[in-house]
C-alpha cells in the first residue's frame, strides 16, 4: 500500500470533485497502481485534507466509473487508470483546433475504411444525409446545420463498419456539438460546400479509400489552417 503524505488542501468550492481529482490524479501519477489497495479512509481524509464522508463520496463516484474497486472487508483498490469519462470532459474543454485536428484524424481513416467496406444501403443513406445537409446557410440557423453536418459525418463513420470508430465518433460529435455551433458563428470559420462533401461520397462509391481520404481531409482542412491563422494573430 502507498504511503500516507499530505497532498494540496483540497479547495473549499467543491470537495467532493476537488477529492475525486486529487485522488485521480495520483491514480494517473502511477503512484497508486492498477491492483493496489488505496490508502483506507482515515487516511486519505488527511491526505486530501476534507471529511471523511467527503472521502466515501469520492470513493462511491471513482467506483461508479469504475476506476476504483470496494472489496468489503478488505479495502479499496485501483481497477483502471483511465477514467472514460474524464477523458472525453478533457476533450470537450480542449482547444477548437484540437477538436477539429481530431475530427480530421477521425474522419479521414472513416472514409477511407468506408470506401472498402460500404454497402449498397450505406450509399443511399448517405445520399439522403448530404442532401439533407446541403449547402452552409448564409444566415438563419447555424446550430441545426451543424447538426445536419455531424450526422453526414457520423453516417461515414457508420460505412465504415468499425463499431469502435463509429462510437468513438458519435461520443466525440455529442462533446464538441455545442463548442462549435458556437465558434463558426463567432469566428466565422469557413464551412466547406456540398461539393466538397459530395467528392467523400463518389470516393467511396468508387471504393477509392486514398481519394476518399484525401476528400475527407480537404473538408476539414481549411477550418484548421484559419483556427491557426487565428492562433497566430
Amino acid at each position: 500500500m502507498s504511503t500516507v503524505a499530505p497532498l494540496p488542501q483540497a479547495p473549499r468550492t467543491s470537495l467532493v470533485e476537488s477529492a475525486i481529482g486529487l485522488m485521480r490524479a495520483q491514480i494517473e501519477s502511477g503512484a497508486w497502481k492498477v491492483g493496489e489497495r488505496i490508502p483506507r479512509e482515515p487516511d486519505l481524509a488527511e491526505m486530501l485534507q476534507v471529511g471523511r464522508n467527503t472521502v466515501r463520496e469520492a470513493i462511491r463516484v471513482l467506483s461508479h466509473a469504475q476506476v476504483l474497486e470496494v472489496r468489503q472487508g478488505d479495502g479499496t483498490y485501483v481497477r483502471s487508470s483511465i477514467d472514460p469519462a474524464e477523458v472525453m470532459r478533457r476533450v470537450s474543454h480542449s482547444s477548437l483546433r484540437d477538436h477539429f485536428e481530431l475530427r480530421a484524424i477521425l474522419e479521414t481513416e472513416a472514409a477511407r475504411l468506408a470506401a472498402t467496406r460500404r454497402t449498397d444501403e450505406d450509399l443511399q443513406r448517405l445520399g439522403r444525409l448530404l442532401e439533407a445537409r446541403g449547402e452552409p446557410p448564409a444566415e438563419g440557423n447555424p446550430a441545426g446545420f451543424v447538426d445536419r453536418d455531424l450526422a453526414f459525418h457520423a453516417g461515414v463513420a457508420a460505412a465504415a463498419h468499425n463499431t469502435a470508430l463509429a462510437e468513438l465518433y458519435r461520443y466525440f460529435s455529442a462533446a464538441v456539438r455545442q463548442n462549435t455551433r458556437a465558434v463558426l458563428v463567432e469566428r466565422e470559420l469557413p464551412e466547406p460546400s456540398a461539393a466538397a462533401h459530395a467528392r467523400i461520397v463518389e470516393a467511396i462509391e468508387r471504393q477509392d479509400p486514398e481519394r476518399a481520404a484525401k476528400a475527407a481531409r480537404a473538408v476539414v482542412a481549411p477550418v484548421i489552417a484559419k483556427l491557426t491563422e487565428l492562433l497566430g494573430d
